[in-house]
């Protein structure tokens, strides 16, 4: 029986996370849950699931969520903040972690899980995005084992020979006859829109992603093709590939999640539903497989499958983040750091869809200006990174951009 720790228990993955448990029970145990502020809704998982530890951003919300729990008799213990995550991550009674907090708050909750040699289901993106080379010498290191969640990166994990996932980020893929990694996305509500438009896209339009149900802010990096942009950096680090060898496609219909080419001249591919729960069975049960409770393809109803090359003139944020993929370190730690400051303001309705492209062009150029005076050794040089690109965001949004 696997022991989990769930990272992010009350956003869409941790739901995904929970429902492939429901159908598995007498696999997996849940020992700790950990969430940013949704009280109510970590209340419901207490009470449903009565793990060990529950584990809340702040100290308020901590406060709150022991209250309830006391007036319900539960005995689950309610801890805070950053360190309690970084403890459940990494303590003893667990031995995989689902890496799902969004955003660089994640960070740091994952590498204690690394460097406490978990097996990580990796579904914070910006993990990697941030930390790079550091975060996959780690996992190397510390005997971590390291699965994607990512549909993407899970599709193309599952159609790599066995020696290479089981060695992730410092695997070569020449060695294996590959020549290309086929990232598909479906390039979000506004693929057809006109350009022009663009400008007045309204929050609810960016989050109403055609195919998949996800957070605000991961629809609103779909609909900009950011979350694409993050997924190649992120696929850059766990497949060790090259710029030649990393390619990506719009593929509407979300059907094939994405491809591996071959040498020879075959391209190996993973389809199914448009659903999260499907990734995560395979992490969590990896090698075998276990019940998911995605229906499989009926092929005589998926009709068409179409692939366009992206245009970056429509999604300038997805060339912003290959090119700052081989520009260093500070470039993507910046980038995204910018983009969640961006995207933020966007949904708060502070600045138009289209400045978020703006907003992270500016930023990460600003850093890269600097970058003989950066270091990203460590994860306190990358975290002194973020915390510039944020404030540098904040200003450039305010219009104070010195």
């Amino acid at each position: 029986m696997r022991k989990l720790t769930i990272l992010g228990a009350t956003g869409s993955i941790g739901a995904s996370t929970l429902k492939v448990i429901e159908n598995n029970p007498e696999q997996f145990k849940i020992v700790a849950l950990a969430a940013g502020q949704n009280v109510e809704k970590m209340t419901q998982l207490c009470v449903k699931w009565q793990p060990q530890y529950a584990v809340m951003a702040d100290e308020q919300s901590a406060q709150a969520l022991t209250i309830k729990l006391k007036s319900l008799n539960l005995n689950t213990q309610v801890l805070a903040g950053i360190e309690a995550m970084c403890h459940v991550s990494s303590m003893d009674e667990v031995d995989t972690v689902m890496a799902a907090i969004v955003g660089a708050a994640g960070l740091m909750p994952t590498m204690a899980a690394v460097k406490a040699g978990k097996r990580i289901l990796l579904a914070n993106k910006e993990a990697l995005v941030m930390s790079g080379q550091l975060f996959v010498d780690a996992v190397k290191q510390y005997g971590a084992e390291l699965l994607p969640v990512d549909s993407e990166h899970n599709a193309i994990f599952q159609c790599l020979p066995s020696d290479i996932q089981t060695n992730l980020g410092h695997c070569d893929l020449n060695v294996h006859g590959i020549e290309h990694i086929l990232l598909t996305g479906s390039g979000g509500p506004f693929r057809y829109s006109n350009l022009a438009d663009l400008e007045q896209v309204t929050p609810e339009q960016a989050i109403a992603h055609p195919n998949w149900s996800m957070g605000p802010k991961i629809s609103v990096d779909s609909a900009t093709m950011m979350n694409k942009g993050l997924e190649y950096i992120e696929a850059k680090w766990l497949f060790n590939a090259s710029r030649e060898q990393l390619k990506v496609l719009i593929h509407p219909q979300s059907v094939i999640h994405s491809m591996v080419q071959y040498k020879d001249g075959s391209t190996l591919a993973q389809l199914g539903e448009p659903d999260m729960a499907t990734p995560i069975a395979l992490t969590l049960s990896y090698p075998e497989r276990v019940t998911a409770g995605v229906k499989p393809l009926d092929f005589t109803k998926v009709g068409e499958l179409t692939f366009l090359e992206p245009d970056f003139q429509r999604y300038p944020c997805l060339k912003l983040a290959i090119d700052a993929c081989y520009m260093g370190q500070h470039a993507t730690t910046a980038l995204n750091a910018a983009n969640e400051v961006a995207v933020d303001a966007f949904l708060n309705r502070v600045i138009p869809f289209t400045h978020i492209a703006r907003v992270n062009n500016w930023v990460t150029e600003r850093i890269c200006s600097m970058n003989a005076q950066l270091k990203c050794d460590s994860l306190e040089d990358i975290l002194e990174v973020d915390k510039m690109a944020r404030t540098l965001a904040t200003n450039f949004i305010g219009g104070r951009r010195a």
